[in-house]
């Protein structure tokens, strides 16, 4: 079985040269695919890949939230923007 490896140092030229990180939803969706290709041997790991699996869905859920909060407050910021640029 062949397991798909991470390449930090070509992760991390790439941030420096381009600024760009993978989003967090990319990180997620990642972390599920390992996840969920894990085959547990005991009672015990099935109930660890059981609660990584709980504990990811409880990630995405509050990213999600969180991604929302942050357009509202862009949103809010922009209309206070104009609102002072109009008031010059």
């Amino acid at each position: 079985m062949h397991r798909k490896q991470v390449d930090f140092d070509k992760l991390t030229r790439r941030f420096l040269t381009e600024g760009q990180m993978p989003s967090v939803a990319s990180f997620i969706q990642s972390l599920e695919e390992v996840i969920g290709k894990l085959r547990p041997n005991t009672r015990t790991d099935e109930r660890r890949v059981e609660i990584a699996k709980s504990h990811l869905k409880e990630i995405r859920r509050s990213v999600r939230r969180l991604q929302n909060e942050v357009t509202l407050l862009q949103e809010k910021l922009q209309v206070l923007e104009e609102g002072k640029g109009s008031d010059e």
